[in-house]
């Protein structure tokens, strides 16, 4: 009998679409991952090997950290709640909206809400819930669960998605990618506005400060977190590192291995609610810590498994996911596991059971493809065979399947078979000519559906003379010559040498200005005395009179009065329908092209947020050289909230077509002051 996991492989296997989608998808995540990791700031090996070192240390010594980051984290103001399982974070998430009297509630993307089913649970009690990232918004609308850890919507061709949103939403069929984002962008506006609660994910906790760390490209998760009054932010308890260096680190490789940027769009760094001076921001940040079966897998073989950063470089490396896609990963009731792919055959049994989940790890060629892709360096073929041996759970109540008759015989056949070196090379040259006398024509076998291996796998026919045969007598012409030599002391990384960032003043600005224009960004250098001039141009050319804008004092001096003798409207309110707004930066990263905004007296984040058009001014000589500059300076560490951002808004959910302007700003111009 065809168990269901097979059905839904089947199923998956003859979706016309599902196929050219699912091609897509793996063509365009790895060959931008290979061109994103050729900028990296060091050899890729080192930072990976020490990537997972900080990773270990976390997990190994998890008590230690979750106790530092709590007491950091309520030290800054964010309410803590443990979370056993995953009836207990929907338990307090209900708690916190009843407290508030909550009925809208958005959400941008977050794994453990999927773990947990905590959209139906909300729902059930009656309240409205809005998925805010366009795949998890187009699969909303389909009534489906992610395909994708990174990319929701992934088994979906453009075509399907203008179906749906002309069946759900309303509007004329089309399937131009641009004109379907507008539509999203349009509806989702007004739920921003009037969430009561924001609920996100975070990608990373800071044990040294108690910051939350989050990474997006549309601009969603810059809205939960700033606009509503109330932030609840769901994160497993194993999500986290010692301290902001190592933050940079994780920063520096999640984005190349997720989706092939040197960093996303938007990376937020939360470390309180809204202070007293602050122009916007919760007035309340609640921190759900889930544990949901991670201490238990930290106990149990697949204890490894918890040091994965959720990027989906192994989904999209592998050749099984590949073909099937997420949704085939189902249990025996036809329910999608949360996480599909390698990493998914690994935690959905670690985490949830190997009863239900251990025939995941069968989906796999074992060819290590996963393993060379994370960015952590986890051995997932190494686990995969852990959970494919059983018995990988502390869960004392689970079954243990049993292994059928004719299998358990054959194996103690097989053994005593190749314990011997003669008994194994007589039964090798056997099967050989009986595979020829089966299958004279054919080069494979296919084996009886009741072995297991005959549903879809075939095995090549045994050669009638061993490799060990063949091998003997044979001349070998080896050039050791071309060997290339693997001395530590003369071995010099190739992606070092690429990635040196220049130190003085005017070359920091060029690769400051390259970054950020192949991101899409503009950037206008100038001096003090033509940046009102050179502003008022670019306002003329896009048509606009009206602007918001930061505290004219924290602007630089005579900015806002040029601006409204020159007949502009300058307003320091929230206003959503203003096009364009004008903020400086507190610096800005050469290697990414990324500014750097710090949510202060005077400096609302809304103003980089709501409009079309985002003017930033930037003074030169705050241009940092890289990442672990900004992350470990005391104005980030200071701040209740830093936003990272590098270029206009963005999403590839469509059929992987990349399309500006989702929720953030279209444009972003950079006006950079050289004094």
């Amino acid at each position: 009998m065809v168990d269901t996991f097979h059905q839904f492989i089947r199923a998956s296997l003859s979706d016309e679409n599902l196929q050219i989608a699912l091609d897509a998808n793996a063509e365009k995540r790895i060959s931008a991952r290979a061109q994103a990791l050729s900028s990296l700031s060091g050899d890729w090996t080192d930072l990976r090997a020490r990537a997972r070192r900080v990773r270990l240390e976390v997990v190994n010594h998890l008590d230690e950290y979750l106790d530092q980051f709590i007491s950091q984290a309520e030290s800054n103001g964010i309410k803590i709640h443990l979370a056993a399982n995953a009836n207990q974070t929907v338990e307090f998430v209900l708690d916190i909206t009843k407290e508030n009297q909550a009925k809208l509630i958005a959400k941008s993307k977050t794994m453990v809400s999927e773990e947990i089913g905590l959209n139906h649970a909300l729902e059930a009690a009656g309240l409205q819930v809005v998925e805010t990232d366009l795949g998890e918004y187009i699969i909303q609308l389909r009534g489906e669960p992610p395909a994708h850890i990174i990319t929701p919507a992934v088994h979906l061709r453009k075509e399907q998605v203008g179906d749906t949103f002309k069946e759900k939403l309303g509007v004329p069929y089309t399937a131009d990618v641009a004109s379907m984002t507008a539509t999203a962008r349009e509806r989702l506006r007004q739920t921003f506005l009037d969430a009561d609660i924001g609920v996100s994910g975070v990608n990373f906790g800071v044990a040294e400060n108690g910051t939350l760390c989050l990474v997006t490209n549309e601009g969603n998760g810059r809205m939960v977190t700033t606009l509503p009054r109330v932030h609840i932010a769901l994160m497993g308890i194993e999500r986290l590192v010692p301290n902001m260096e190592d933050l940079a680190l994780m920063i520096e490789l999640l984005p190349r291995s997720a989706t092939g940027q040197k960093m996303t769009v938007y990376t937020t760094l939360i470390t309180s609610p809204r202070k007293l001076d602050d122009p916007d921001g919760p007035d309340q940040r609640h921190l759900i810590l889930v544990d949901n079966g991670r201490r238990a897998m930290r106990e149990s073989p697949l204890a490894e498994g918890l040091l994965c950063i959720r990027c989906g470089a192994c989904l999209n490396a592998c050749p099984v996911f590949g073909e099937i896609g997420g949704h085939a990963y189902v249990n025996e009731r036809g329910e999608t596991s949360t996480y599909p792919g390698p990493i998914g055959s690994i935690v959905s049994p670690g985490l949830f059971g190997q009863e239900e989940f251990g025939r995941f790890a069968r989906a796999s060629t074992l060819c290590g493809a996963c393993k060379d892709a994370c960015p952590v360096d986890i051995d997932l073929p190494k686990l995969l065979l852990r959970v494919r041996a059983g018995g990988v759970t502390v869960n004392s109540k689970e079954k243990k399947r049993s292994i059928p008759l004719h299998v358990n015989l054959g194996l103690k056949f097989y053994t005593w078979m190749s314990i011997g070196a003669k008994r194994y090379s007589n039964a090798f040259k056997l099967a050989g000519w009986l595979s020829k006398v089966v299958s004279p024509k054919s080069a494979w076998l296919r084996l009886p559906g009741f072995t297991g291996w005959g549903y879809s796998k075939d095995l090549p026919r045994p050669n009638l003379r061993p490799f060990r045969e063949r091998w003997v007598g044979q001349k070998v012409d080896a050039d050791y010559s071309r060997i290339p030599n693997t001395d530590p002391k003369e071995k010099l990384s190739p992606l070092l040498d690429k990635a040196q960032i220049p130190s003085d003043e005017e070359d920091l600005i060029q690769r400051f200005a390259s970054e950020l224009t192949a991101l899409g960004g503009e950037i206008t250098l100038c001096r003090s005395h033509e940046l009102g001039d050179r502003i008022f141009e670019q306002l003329q050319k896009d048509e606009i009179t009206s602007v918001i804008s930061w505290d004219k004092r924290k602007l630089p001096a005579g900015l806002v009065d040029s601006l409204q003798s020159k007949g502009i409207h300058v307003s320091h309110e929230f206003n959503s329908e203003i096009k364009a707004g004008i903020s400086g930066a507190e610096a800005a990263i050469a290697e990414t092209g990324t500014l750097v905004l710090t949510l202060e007296k005077g400096k609302p984040h809304f103003v980089s947020l709501i409009p079309e058009i985002h003017f930033a001014v930037l003074k030169a000589s705050d241009i940092a050289q890289n990442l672990p500059q900004v992350f470990t300076s005391t104005k980030v560490k200071d701040a209740s909230m830093t936003a990272l951002i590098s270029g206009p808004s963005r999403t590839a959910d469509i059929e992987m077509t990349l399309t500006i302007g989702v929720h953030g700003p279209r444009q972003v111009h950079v006006f950079c002051l050289q004094e």
